[in-house]
């Protein structure tokens, strides 16, 4: 059955279109949102604090006594395994190892003693960690578990062992990132592979922060950067390109937020693999196809067949600054200048694009800095449309029906 996160059948009968003034309504906005997903995503800063005092408490000396991995497996499904993501891009390229992320069940067949597995899930019931957690202490892995207190996960652990860092759920999954992603690069620190200061994490906490009041639904829209995004993504097909890897990962996780939070079908990726083959996408029948076809002498006011006006809507993440293990500026102009040739192709062609660029100091920073908002305009969207974001009846509806057995529900 449908937990009490997940909500019941209330959310789904929104309206296809979105309408600004409620977004301007705040009493009406809350309203709409009584799971309090908003304040949820208020919360990233606090739970950089929390996750990473919680991580202080844990014992990680197994994975420090035993030296460097092999290789390194984050293990989790849906914004439990974009950590794996994000871990992977703080590290950079120069990582000593290899770090893997697996969203299937168990783990990778060559997983063995040498290696470390790092088992991901907000709820503390995902079949996909708990198998791989399990798997790993078969294989004689090393192993550390991130998830709910009191849960299944946490007695695997035990059972291995293994060191389990507590973050206590008190939102759906999407709405814990930051919870999630920082006990990760923390073990991962405490095994040499990333360079995460407690400065670090103090800036990227203040930095959410900071965006969180910039996007309060007290803001109006025209001082509100996240409903501006929303309102200019409304009854579009967003596309939402990454000009390098950390820019990526925030697109993807923008594409995950629109698609669960506002219901909108959406593609995303990296600019280099966009430009062999998606960037024809620009000239199809919802790029220039449908601008060349436009009526110039229509009303603009007349009620219109609205699959003749779905159009494009272009979201570049772009992020030009280097990692600091990185040695060569010439990758970096590289990806630059893609993210400047696709603006160009897009404007070329009618296709209205948006375009975040990364601030800050450190990497971790920088890609708090693409998610923050993007991850309230999602919300905003999904509140225009008269939407609740956080009842997704179809969500539950699929866990009931891949689940037959209730206790096997994320």
């Amino acid at each position: 059955m449908a937990g009490p996160l997940e909500g019941g059948a209330a959310g789904v009968h929104g309206h296809r279109h979105a309408d600004e003034s409620l977004l301007d309504d705040e009493k009406t906005m809350l309203a709409s949102d009584p799971g309090g997903m908003l304040r949820a995503t208020a919360s990233a800063g606090a739970q950089v604090r929390e996750s990473a005092a919680l991580a202080a408490e844990t014992d990680l000396s197994m994975l420090i006594d035993e030296g460097r991995p092999r290789a390194v497996v984050v293990a989790g499904i849906g914004t439990a395994g974009l950590t794996g993501n994000i871990l992977a891009t703080v590290a950079g390229p120069r990582c000593p190892v290899p770090i893997i992320g697996h969203r299937s069940a168990g783990v990778p067949g060559w997983v063995g003693a040498a290696d470390v597995v790092i088992a991901v899930s907000a709820s503390g019931r995902s079949p996909e960690a708990l198998a791989a957690a399990d798997a790993a202490a078969r294989r004689g892995a090393r192993l550390v578990a991130i998830g709910n207190p009191d849960s299944e996960l946490q007695a695997v652990a035990a059972r291995a062992r293994a060191p389990f860092i507590p973050v206590p759920r008190r939102a759906p999954a999407r709405a814990s990132l930051w919870g999630l992603t920082v006990p990760v690069l923390l073990a991962a620190r405490a095994i040499g592979l990333v360079k995460v200061t407690e400065a670090d994490l103090a800036e990227t906490a203040t930095r959410l922060d900071a965006d969180a009041e910039r996007c309060r639904p007290a803001a109006d829209s025209f001082v509100n950067p996240a409903k501006e995004l929303a309102l200019g993504l409304a009854g579009s097909i967003p596309i939402v390109w990454g000009s390098s890897p950390l820019a990526t990962v925030a697109a993807r996780r923008f594409a995950d937020t629109l698609a669960a939070n506002a219901r909108y079908p959406v593609m995303a990726g990296a600019l280099g693999e966009a430009g062999r083959g998606r960037v024809g996408l620009l000239d199809g029948v919802f790029g220039g196809l449908a601008e060349s076809s436009r009526d110039i002498f229509a009303d603009p006011d007349e009620d219109q067949d609205d699959s003749a006006n779905t159009r494009l809507r272009l979201v570049v993440f772009r992020d030009g600054g280097l990692n600091p293990e990185d040695d060569a500026d010439e990758p970096v102009a590289v990806e630059e200048r893609r993210a400047d040739a696709v603006q160009t192709l897009a404007e070329r062609r009618g296709v209205r694009c948006d375009v975040l660029t990364a601030e800050g100091g450190s990497t971790l920073e920088r890609l708090a800095s693409l998610t923050s908002v993007p991850d309230f305009a999602s919300l905003y969207l999904a509140l225009a449309h008269g939407l609740d974001p956080m009842a997704v009846p179809a969500i539950s509806e699929m866990k009931e029906l891949s689940n037959p057995m209730p206790e096997a529900i994320q």
